[in-house]
């Protein structure tokens, strides 16, 4: 049941190893990169709770040696203090420029650590293992490492690849159905963007993955981390079609800002409301029939996810200060705010025409119902 996807990047080039039971084999997957039978493992509360004597036992089955930092659980662990921390700790268990650290929790550890490990005697290697559904299918792929600022998300930070990626499907069943909810969110985001033949999977296998059914969870995050790699491959630092990967972004990112980054809104929750919009703005602009929209969310429906604005609970600002918000994304050009609006399911494209009255008018409509 393990597939291997390899993310092509000439000497960065490395896997994803995706199944079952990988904590147990995690050290004789890891050994082949070690100078020395050592290595240094940040994770969260959370997760080391429930998964760090795992790991442990799964190193030293190699004869691995693990010691380990424990940040607390959080987005608001992606910062400076934490980060400092982390730097700090690495030092003080002497990481030398040939050793492996291991970013062992979901994105904001995957995030952090890829970061403290990218400045680190100017850079050593890394291996994830991320932990929830939403880091093993996107986070955890394709090197974006950072922390986030008081000015926004993911300010600070560089391109820094992992030297291997284990995506264990087993430990997916320790996350809470809202958290897994939200994972999924980014998974039929890649149908949405690139693929319609697996969006029409998930329309009938999603229920399957989301209840536990392991091929199912296998193949819904193998065919998200190759696409996700095939984009990645073609343009690694983001100039081009990279950005597909951020379909629904715009808004979702306008919207977290709103919520003030709390658990009111989870990022993948985000994810799907923003492909809903994005596929709604598509329509309205003529890029795809009205169907589109509505089978996006009938789809979402069907999986108890939040599809649109009024399943946010609390105030929502109002649709001009949600495009202000929109201008603050990072991924702005030139002051040119980028839409990946989509000429059907499966076929996403990146655009800065996008009339601001057609984004006010769409946003307007779905506060309407709010």
């Amino acid at each position: 049941m393990h597939q291997t996807v390899h993310v092509e990047l000439g000497e960065r080039s490395y896997d994803v190893e995706i199944g079952p039971d990988l904590l147990a084999q995690a050290g004789n997957r890891i050994a082949p990169l070690l100078h020395r039978f050592k290595v240094a493992v940040v994770t969260d509360e959370n997760v080391g709770a429930l998964h760090l004597n795992a790991l442990r036992d799964g190193l030293a089955s190699a004869g691995i040696e693990m010691s380990s930092l424990t940040l607390p659980a959080g987005e608001a662990t992606k910062s400076w203090p934490h980060f400092e921390r982390t730097v700090e700790w690495l030092l003080a268990e002497k990481v030398e420029r040939r050793d492996v650290v291991i970013a062992f929790g979901g994105g904001v550890i995957g995030d952090l650590v890829g970061f403290a490990a990218s400045v680190l005697r100017r850079g050593v290697r890394f291996v994830q293992i991320p932990t929830s559904l939403l880091a093993q299918v996107d986070s955890s792929v394709g090197g974006k490492t950072g922390i986030n600022a008081p000015q926004g998300k993911n300010l600070i930070g560089a391109f820094h690849q992992p030297s291997l990626v284990l995506a264990d499907t087993s430990v997916l069943g320790s996350m809470t159905p809202r958290d897994f909810l939200s994972g999924y969110g980014e998974v039929v985001k890649y149908g949405l963007l690139g693929d319609a033949a697996f969006f029409e999977w998930l329309e009938t296998y999603g229920s399957a993955v989301s209840g536990g059914d392991m091929a199912a969870r296998v193949r819904a995050v193998t065919r998200s981390v190759q696409m996700k790699a095939d984009i990645v491959a073609r343009d690694e630092t983001e100039q081009g079609d990279r950005a597909l990967l951020n379909l629904g972004h715009t808004f979702c990112h306008a919207l977290e800002a709103a919520t003030g980054y709390s658990d009111r809104l989870l990022h993948g929750e985000g994810v799907a409301i923003g492909c809903a919009l994005a596929f709604e703005l598509s329509s309205r602009l003529g890029l795809c029939s009205q169907e589109d929209p509505s089978r996006v969310r009938a789809h979402l429906r069907a999986m108890g996810m939040k599809t649109d604005l009024a399943d946010i609970p609390g105030d929502i600002p109002g649709a001009e200060a949600l495009v202000d918000l929109m201008a603050q994304d990072k991924k702005v050009i030139d002051g040119q705010l980028r839409f990946i609006l989509a000429r059907g399911i499966g076929e996403a494209f990146v655009t800065s025409d996008v009339p601001r009255e057609a984004v006010i008018s769409v946003l307007e409509d779905a506060l309407a119902t709010v």
